[in-house]
């Protein structure tokens, strides 16, 4: 039985790169049903892209995740090749990544974006990728080089195991945790990633989007780490104490008394503090973990690739 191939393309007022998208991806992968989700836009991307031969569906919500989340919840396939509708991934790159999903059987393929200069990123996107590739490697021990990749090969089991509570441009980080986390088989391939074509511009914000991705990491860090966040706070509280403390405790020992009470009395506060971010590091350690349990028993019970 031939795997079922979905292209899922979304886009946002891509009226002029999106025919283009379309056509290559259809060369390259001719088996494939090509989806365009039309997100919101305000010009004719989603008529160019039925003219070009697409399946059309439309999500009003503004926004990257939003529109991944309505993707994977409406198209039925047992293969999904995701690439942004911009025409910049290389769609000759994907069946490659296909073959190699269904031999070695694995769960996602990132495309790593090979490319030169301008091409590649605007002005401070490329630091920006690494900084939070790093980000991310720190927290989660990623196994991606290039991990705000919007160009994917995933199985059905993954994109229906997948949570989507991300909004924005955040959702590629979310994607890469929930295969960590469930410690799926992934792998990394390079993919051309050129200019975007006249009339074609980034949705990503620089500093806006890079903020929220920073703080989506430091809020998966807390939500599946929770020991690790806590006691990171609990080792900065009670050093703190310890610092207000030590004058008070030395003047105790000579002279018997305790001038300074206030300071006493805060850095007794601190240390109960301390402690019970300890405290919940350790019980929200055993929810998360149950949590992860539960969602590798789900992911378990869809069938996998090949």
């Amino acid at each position: 039985m031939l795997a079922r191939i979905a292209v899922i393309l979304p886009c946002r007022n891509e009226e002029a790169a999106i025919a283009a998208t379309v056509a290559a991806f259809r060369g390259a992968l001719p088996e494939a049903t090509i989806y365009v989700f039309d997100n919101a836009s305000t010009d004719r991307t989603g008529e160019v892209a039925a003219a070009a031969g697409a399946v059309v569906r439309r999500e009003p919500e503004p926004g990257k995740g939003n529109v991944v989340r309505r993707m994977f919840a409406d198209v039925e396939a047992d293969i999904y090749v995701m690439a942004d509708g911009d025409n910049t991934y290389d769609a000759a790159a994907a069946p490659a990544m296909v073959e190699r999903l269904m031999a070695d059987k694995l769960d996602m393929i990132v495309g790593k974006r090979v490319g030169e200069g301008e091409a590649l990123y605007r002005s401070g996107h490329r630091l920006g990728n690494q900084l939070l590739t790093g980000a991310v490697d720190l927290v989660f021990g990623a196994k991606f080089e290039d991990v705000l990749s919007g160009y994917r090969v995933m199985s059905r089991r993954f994109v229906k195991s997948f949570p989507a509570l991300a909004t924005g441009f955040e959702i590629e980080t979310e994607l890469n945790v929930h295969a960590f986390e469930l410690h799926m088989p992934v792998a990394e391939m390079p993919a051309a990633y050129g200019a975007r074509p006249a009339g074609s511009a980034s949705k990503l914000k620089t500093f806006r989007d890079g903020f929220r991705i920073l703080w989506t990491i430091l809020v998966l860090f807390k939500d599946l780490r929770p020991f690790q966040f806590f006691g990171l706070l609990f080792l900065a509280f009670a050093a703190l104490s310890v610092i207000l403390a030590g004058p008070v405790v030395r003047t105790y020992f000579d002279t018997g008394l305790v001038p300074r009470l206030p300071t006493a009395v805060l850095s007794t506060g601190i240390m109960l503090l301390a402690f019970l971010s300890l405290t919940a590091g350790l019980v929200l350690h055993s929810v998360s973990r149950a949590r992860i349990e539960a969602k590798r028993m789900h992911y378990l019970q869809i069938p996998g690739p090949g």
